[in-house]
């Protein structure tokens, strides 16, 4: 999400505040972290891409990641090409205690030792260490330009071998157009681009799309994670949350459009429930989003079902993780522009999660949860998933490392 300047007498960037990402990073202690942003430089990315440097340089000295000798940060900040411009980040930090880690080579076909700490930011397209693509034009319609896109890495660890895709689908542009059909127009779109990102061919495109299940390379495990922007079921939820109101239909007086739809209560005074706009979802009771973290609502989070046979998602026990409040004194609070959902997501393949270093006895291994439940973040809350990868898997004593990826 986006860069935003440290909060005062934190050392460090608003994805790791003292009490968020730096806890997580100390507690879990990985091998290998890989961490992916979307939206560099901000929504203002023209007045604010030139702090970037300036993040990346404090994130890489932070007592955080002071033990983690070698880095490959990537960044697309190049905003002045806009055919290519995606906005993404993606950071990678190897632990010193870690020897065996190489890196894919896509035009040589070979892996390469990782040595040393290095950041590209300019012309990723022609870096041969990832591959690069925004999502055709005609698959958002509704926006003149757009920022979307993926970043593909390849790793090899121990005995395994994996891809990394940091990922940003497509938003829900208007409140009252996603509530018009189940699944809505934007559902639909999105799970477009999320099936062409694993295995649509497009040979109009120069260059050619990257695909992860593609026929050039090994196919290989993979993890993606980054803003999937998954709404829930718009119609579906708002119907269920307001059964037993009435809705009233404002509309524009020039072109007889919808501008706001009122839900109140039939009895109470005819209270309002919820009122809903183009860029507003004001709903009266914000509790129904946070307690039992939320998980109520799961049941009309079905955006990744159409994948079901293709990804998995350990199973969510933390809240929405959009759109959050950018005061700072709101950690927790929501904002009233959207309906709370789990925008931000780590998803894998099947192949990726027999990966996990599964222990005999009960030891938990695995966690997938949010950061800095409690702090600022920006509009999006991160969120991570822990695991341990073992070399050798079912060898007596094998070695185990510990990987981190956070969204």
């Amino acid at each position: 999400q986006p860069l935003h300047a440290c909060p005062p007498g934190v050392g460090c960037c608003s994805h790791f505040p003292t009490d968020g990402g730096c806890c997580t990073v100390q507690s879990h202690k990985p091998h290998f972290l890989a961490l992916h942003c979307q939206e560099v430089g901000g929504k203002n990315y023209e007045a604010s891409m030139s702090h970037v440097g300036s993040f990346v340089k404090e994130l890489l000295s932070s007592d955080a990641l002071k033990e983690y000798n070698r880095a490959r940060v990537y960044l697309d900040e190049d905003y002045k090409s806009k055919e290519q411009f995606t906005a993404l980040g993606s950071f990678y930090f190897i632990h010193e205690t870690l020897k065996n880690i190489q890196q894919f080579d896509f035009n040589a076909k070979t892996f390469e030792k990782v040595v040393g700490r290095e950041t590209c930011s300019e012309t990723l397209e022609s870096r041969s260490s990832l591959e690069k693509a925004k999502f055709p034009k005609d698959y958002y319609p509704q926006c003149k330009w757009s920022r979307k896109g993926f970043i593909r890495t390849r790793w090899a660890l121990a005995d395994w071998t994996f891809d990394l895709v940091n990922i940003h689908l497509f938003h829900d542009a208007s409140n009252l157009v996603a509530w018009e059909n189940s699944p809505s127009v934007y559902s639909t779109t999105r799970q477009k681009a999320l099936g062409f990102v694993l295995d649509r061919r497009d040979m109009e495109l120069q260059p050619p799309p990257y695909l992860i299940t593609d026929q050039r390379y090994e196919k290989v495990p993979y993890f993606i994670f980054g803003d999937f922007n998954f709404r829930l079921d718009s119609k579906q939820f708002i119907e269920s949350l307001c059964s037993t109101a009435t809705m009233q239909t404002v509309t524009t007086g020039k072109t007889n459009e919808v501008d706001k739809l009122i839900f109140r209560e039939s009895d109470n005074d005819k209270k309002v429930v919820l009122q809903l706009e183009k860029k507003l979802f004001n709903y009266v009771n914000q509790d129904v989003f946070r307690e039992n973290n939320g998980t109520s609502l799961l049941e009309f989070d079905k955006e990744l079902a159409p994948f079901k046979d293709r990804l998995i998602e350990l199973e969510i026990s933390f809240p929405p993780s959009y759109p959050y409040s950018e005061d700072s004194t709101q950690g927790k609070e929501y904002m009233n522009t959207r309906c709370p959902a789990w925008c931000d997501r780590i998803l894998m393949s099947p192949s990726a999660r027999d990966l996990f270093f599964k222990p005999e006895n009960e030891e938990k291994t695995v966690t997938y949860d949010n950061i800095g439940a409690n702090v600022c973040m920006g509009d999006h809350k991160p969120v991570f998933l822990s695991f341990r990868i073992a070399a050798g898997a079912g060898k007596p004593n094998a070695n185990k490392h510990k990987c981190c990826v956070v969204q």
